[in-house]
């Protein structure tokens, strides 16, 4: 029985027995088969931008299957975010993906794991992540192949080269375009440009200004060589992020759905795209993955909108339900959270100060929202929060027990409670 072997750089070295042994058999049982060459070199990028430990391979060469492991690294959380989260900020997330060995991007689209090894219960974060990179994923894989790859890569390579265009290019824009801190440039000093162009200083600046804006919207074509998304039927517009790093977490939350650049290949696009995501999984609803509309500010943790269709499909179908059911579990903060609703309602600002209000699918009518924020209702909604039962009272039965006991009473205390 054949197994999967991890592949690392040193399988056909034959330094011992063992490795000779295993060679032997991936290469009788496989012989024909072929890995693609654009696989091999997506993977050599990831380890060259991240590290050797960024990436773990296992071929299935019997199915002409390959899972490719990334490790995303999440350490730049913050201690209390990670707890709330439940995530280990010492271990990194796993995404993996499952291609076609020979095909890789020719192939199936691939299927996506995400999980963190140590962490085996309430890693509801995995379960939104891994729906946002499906959609991420089956979005891209519209217009990839191995050949557009390797053609994009190539026109990138070759616009950059020091002979190219790109130096001819430069010279024009050398005086406007902002100069990188390398060796290689020179830094130019203010004055010494202002001196030279004879032009006022808000001139310049304004000039300066104009040549950075142009700069971000031009790599659109070239790296990719197809049409922005937001161009295409049926999708919600994207822009492109051509920067090499996700941006910080205090700028990220307008900048977590552009799409990195494929210079360095799909691997390395899907992990930035990951790391551009994750500081902001709470900002976005979990079902629809649109951003939070609260004026206060985004939750702590991963939540549902309260758009209709996004409310019905968590309450009645349970869809993602396991990415926000942990959303306040200690008792301490339930008890806090009815005891705040409940203040809110006796007060005579309540019109102003109870928001968001709830959105409850009625459980007679699944069709139809018991608490609607288009149609208030104080009234109601004082009357099912009087039959909420307290965490003490909850946890002295089952849960199918307690829920009955409060259907009882009233059939929207237990719908308004998981609200």
């Amino acid at each position: 029985d054949l197994k999967g072997q991890y592949w690392t750089d040193d399988d056909s070295d034959g330094d011992n027995e063992s490795e000779e042994f295993l060679y032997g058999v991936q290469g009788t049982c496989a012989a024909d088969l072929y890995r693609h060459p654009q696989l091999d070199a997506d993977i050599e990028a990831v380890k060259e931008i991240y590290s050797e430990n960024a990436v773990a391979v296992r071929e299935y060469g019997t199915i002409d299957d390959v899972d490719i492991d990334l490790h995303v690294n999440i350490s730049f959380l913050d201690e209390e975010v990670a707890t709330a989260w439940k995530v280990l900020r010492t271990e990194p997330i796993v995404l993996r993906l499952r291609f076609s060995l020979s095909q890789y991007l020719d192939g199936p689209e691939p299927s996506i794991e995400v999980f963190q090894p140590s962490n085996k219960e309430g890693f509801g974060l995995g379960l939104q992540l891994k729906k946002i990179l499906g959609m991420f994923t089956s979005q891209q894989w519209k217009h990839l192949s191995n050949d557009f790859l390797k053609t994009q890569q190539e026109k990138r390579h070759s616009w950059f080269k020091t002979s190219g265009t790109i130096k001819k290019f430069r010279a024009g824009l050398s005086i406007f375009s902002p100069i990188p801190k390398s060796p290689s440039f020179p830094v130019i000093q203010d004055s010494v440009l202002k001196g030279k162009l004879g032009i006022p200083e808000p001139r310049v600046n304004r000039l300066m200004n104009r040549s950075v804006s142009c700069m971000v919207k031009n790599p659109k074509v070239e790296v990719f060589g197809y049409p922005p998304a937001s161009t295409q039927a049926g999708v919600a517009p994207f822009n492109i992020l051509v920067a090499g790093s996700a941006p910080a977490p205090s700028q990220v939350g307008g900048h977590c759905k552009n799409i990195p650049t494929l210079e360095y290949g799909f691997l390395v696009q899907i992990m930035k795209y990951a790391e551009q995501r994750i500081p902001t999984l709470n900002e976005y609803c979990v079902v629809c993955d649109e951003q939070h509309v609260f004026q206060n500010g985004s939750m702590l943790k991963p939540a549902v909108c309260t758009r209709e269709l996004c409310v019905f499909s968590f309450y009645t179908l349970g869809v993602m339900s396991g990415a926000a059911e942990e959303v306040a579990t200690g008792a301490e903060v339930v008890d806090l959270l009815v005891a705040m609703c409940r203040a809110a309602l006796e007060s005579p600002r309540k019109s102003i100060i109870f928001e968001p209000y709830p959105s409850v699918v009625d459980p007679n009518d699944p069709k139809t929202l018991a608490f609607n924020p288009k149609k208030k209702n104080y009234e109601r909604l004082q009357k099912a929060l009087d039959s909420v039962m307290s965490i003490r009272e909850m946890t002295q039965g089952s849960y199918l027990e307690i829920k009955k006991q409060m259907d009882k009473l009233d059939p929207l205390a237990h719908p308004l409670l998981q609200w």
